[in-house]
């Protein structure tokens, strides 16, 4: 196997401290003229892309970081959100309580939503999709496959 151009393995280098490939290219010391250009053939170079590759576990595992550590901080993260932060209070600045006396207190529901969504879309949850599609065959052979969404399309209004 060939061996990469200093260029090259510079820009291999340059590309994961940001990914940006035309910047990586000027940083490699290509001509900002043709950066663009020159970055998306390095990118769809083979070998480019396996060094990259390799660069990129180096340093995932230099610092520890891979799927599992991504999904426990993503849980963290959305334990932390849901946890109650400051008190609610009304416009005059006194706390609200509940039917009890206990204060009420907010949590970061957007924080909480979207880490919950990160931790769904890493384990392939599909929670908010219904998915589900039958198939049958009628008694003539006909193919009588259709989705849930088709089945329960009310078009009589």
């Amino acid at each position: 196997m060939a061996k990469l151009t200093d260029k090259q393995e510079l820009f291999a280098r340059e590309y994961l401290k940001d990914l940006n490939a035309t910047q990586a290219a000027i940083r490699a010391g290509y001509s900002e003229k043709t950066a663009q250009v020159q970055s998306s053939r390095l990118l769809s170079n083979v070998m480019v892309q396996q060094r990259v590759s390799e660069l990129a576990a180096e340093r995932n595992s230099r610092v520890g970081i891979d799927a599992d550590y991504v999904l426990r901080q993503a849980v963290k993260l959305h334990e932390r959100c849901m946890q109650e932060v400051e008190p609610i209070t009304d416009r005059r600045g006194e706390e609200i309580t509940d039917e009890d006396g206990k204060t009420i207190f907010g949590f970061d529901a957007k924080g909480a939503a979207a880490a919950l969504k990160l931790v769904g879309e890493h384990i392939s949850v599909q929670a908010f999709k219904v998915n589900v599609k039958t198939e049958h065959a009628g008694m003539i052979g006909l193919n009588l496959n259709k989705s849930l969404t088709e089945l329960f399309d009310d078009d009589s209004d």
